[in-house]
């Protein structure tokens, strides 16, 4: 469903000359749809007498310069650092004035994928009515007494520094929220609302608002802003952290246990840092009864239909970066399913097949038949010829797919490449995978399979040999990374070996050597598949496929446009400090024969 609201305003004078309020709306430009939508409502201090402009202004910065923000910002850390600055501007302008002139309460909504933001300074109010109950989602920073019920604890441009309420919280379909002024909510009980917002539009509402007010004997100025969620959008990365960083992390589950209406069958995996269980949807069954029938409430085996849970190992549980990394899989899987790599990718499941809403944190993803190609290795020791080919194109079509997205894999091995019973092969397992919208933590990780890690990533550099791998800058995966451990991935299939030898989690990846040819391991590989793999798992970058469209085709091409020989890497680029070495030897040698030549040979 697409993200579509119904929002109405309006504001009037009332028995006062001036109309000091001042709200607004503003609906996202086109690129920027992952900001949200934002509405916000000021009341202006009228004591001073720029109540009018302060709210203005307030109002309109925060509108315009929210969409000036990072979209990779938190929500709440936007709106914090625009209100700030407009704070700052106003507060400079009143330290020059005694009295304080330009003064403002502002309450403001962002309703971005499935979520709110509400920032809240002053006695304008919020309130959300959902399912039929009207709830005050806001506090009001004003004195608690009759006599100064409208002197104002806290407003906008009073200090220099300004402390701002933020309350965060899931959205549904069907959600209003209702943004008033003090002459209307001061008026209104809170009761009326929900009658007076049960109109066919938000507009008609906010007018229906501020009209009953006025009635009521409002003496201020009188305004209302009201919102309907009419659709939602995706989940946000935003969505997603937040939930990982609320929910709790599920305890060790076993065969028989169930979760939110999903029944576990079998443990898959667990790597000490996520854990991962075969479920099925369970129903409720009734007691008929019987003794040997489950009792009133329990749970059954539903359709059969299987599923992935994923989540955390519940040692890693208060590990919030860990659990940022997992919020991160979960959408980016959601994002691309909307896209042409959903083909080659697990699906993932926003919602429960069994219903519920979650209870804890975790992935659930659908479960597919088959194999992955380390099972096929593992039992066939090594694969056909032709086999290994079809597997390598339809792995290097779903990187291509990957890659327009500007998605890396990341770990691109033969554990993470699933062929299917259905015979669509699949990557798995996005858990490091770079969107440009990981944590920073993520992103500087050394992540990946030590054994399918490109030299860069290692600070080797074919240009400068293995020896400058050491103090070498390390760079950050990209496309070629995922090319490379590919590469790697296509010669262990032929060869059953790596073109580099296998590399131990505590150890570093060893380039001091030119691959030996898969032929050698395997005759039946044919010459043109030599050059392709060679080039493919080549020690310098610059030798290498530059894109999964051209290892496609080189594969596609076969022996008809093979590829010319990869040149040998000369021993100097390979280690510069060679020649050294060498003269080392040479010298030990001269000096050994010196030796021998002084003691005993004749005078």
């Amino acid at each position: 469903m697409a993200f579509e609201l119904d929002i109405g305003f309006q504001s009037a004078a009332g028995s006062k000359a001036v109309n000091e309020d001042f709200c607004a709306a503003m609906l996202p430009a086109p690129g920027y749809e992952g900001m949200g939508a934002i509405a916000a409502i000021a009341d202006g201090v009228s004591r001073g007498g720029m109540g009018k402009e302060a709210a203005q202004t307030t109002v309109i910065s925060l509108l315009r310069d929210y969409y000036g923000t990072p979209q990779t910002w938190d929500t709440t850390v936007a709106l914090d650092r625009v209100i700030s600055a407009q704070n700052a501007w106003l507060a400079g302008i009143n330290r020059r004035r005694h009295p304080a002139m330009g003064l403002t309460t502002l309450t403001a909504v962002v309703l971005r994928g499935q979520s709110y933001a509400l920032a809240h300074v002053g006695d304008s109010r919020a309130y959300l009515l959902r399912e039929g109950q009207t709830r005050q989602m806001t506090h009001d920073h004003a004195v608690d007494h009759p006599d100064f019920q409208h002197q104002l604890l806290r407003a906008v441009g009073a200090e220099e520094r300004l402390v701002v309420d933020y309350v965060q919280g899931d959205l549904q379909v069907g959600d209003v929220f209702i943004l008033l002024t003090d002459g209307v909510h001061g008026a209104l009980p809170e009761r009326r609302l929900k009658v007076l917002v049960d109109k066919p539009s938000a507009q008609l509402a906010s007018e229906a608002l501020v009209e009953a007010a006025l009635k009521a004997g409002s003496r201020d100025n009188a305004s209302a802003l009201v919102v309907r969620v009419l659709g939602l959008l995706e989940a946000t990365l935003e969505d997603e952290s937040r939930a990982a960083q609320t929910l709790p992390i599920p305890a060790r589950l076993k065969v028989g246990d169930s979760i939110d209406g999903l029944l576990v069958t079998a443990p898959l995996a667990d790597n000490g840092i996520n854990v991962l269980y075969q479920v099925e949807v369970v129903a409720p069954t009734l007691s008929t009864g019987v003794s040997s029938l489950p009792p009133e409430g329990a749970l059954a085996p539903g359709s059969g239909k299987q599923y992935v849970l994923k989540t955390l190992h519940p040692a890693r549980a208060h590990d919030q970066e860990e659990r940022a990394m997992l919020a991160h899989e979960a959408w980016l899987a959601k994002r691309m399913q909307s896209s042409r790599a959903a083909d080659h990718l697990v699906r993932i499941h926003a919602d429960l097949p069994s219903g519920q809403s979650r209870s804890a944190f975790y992935l659930l993803y659908d479960w597919h038949g088959g194999e992955t190609l380390q099972q096929i290795l593992e039992r066939q020791h090594r694969l056909k010829l032709p086999q290994a080919l079809a597997l390598s194109m339809q792995a290097l079509k779903a990187l291509s797919r990957l890659h327009r997205q500007g998605v890396i894999h990341r770990d691109i091995k033969p554990a993470n490449l699933h062929q299917g019973e259905d015979g669509v092969l699949r990557l798995l397992d996005l858990g490091v995978a770079l969107s440009g919208r990981e944590p920073k933590s993520m992103r500087a990780l050394h992540a990946g399979t030590p054994s399918y890690v490109n030299p860069e990533q290692w600070g080797f550099n074919g240009r400068l040999g293995a020896q400058a791998g050491a103090d070498a800058p390390q760079e950050l995966p990209d496309a070629q990374s995922d090319l490379f451990a590919l590469g790697a991935t296509l010669y262990q299939l032929l060869t059953t070996r790596l073109p580099y030898g296998e590399v131990l989690p505590y150890q570093v990846g060893r380039y001091y050597r030119d691959p030996i040819p898969p032929s050698r391991h395997n005759p039946e590989i044919p010459i043109w598949l030599d050059h392709v793999v060679l080039k493919a798992v080549a020690r310098d970058k610059r030798k290498r496929f530059e894109t999964a469209e051209e290892f496609l085709l080189a594969l596609e091409r076969g022996a008809s446009r093979p590829l010319s020989a990869p040149q040998a890497t000369p021993l100097l680029q390979r280690d510069p400090a060679a020649l050294w070495e060498a003269g080392l030897a040479l010298s030990v040698l001269l000096n050994l024969l010196l030796i021998y030549w002084l003691l005993f040979l004749p005078k």
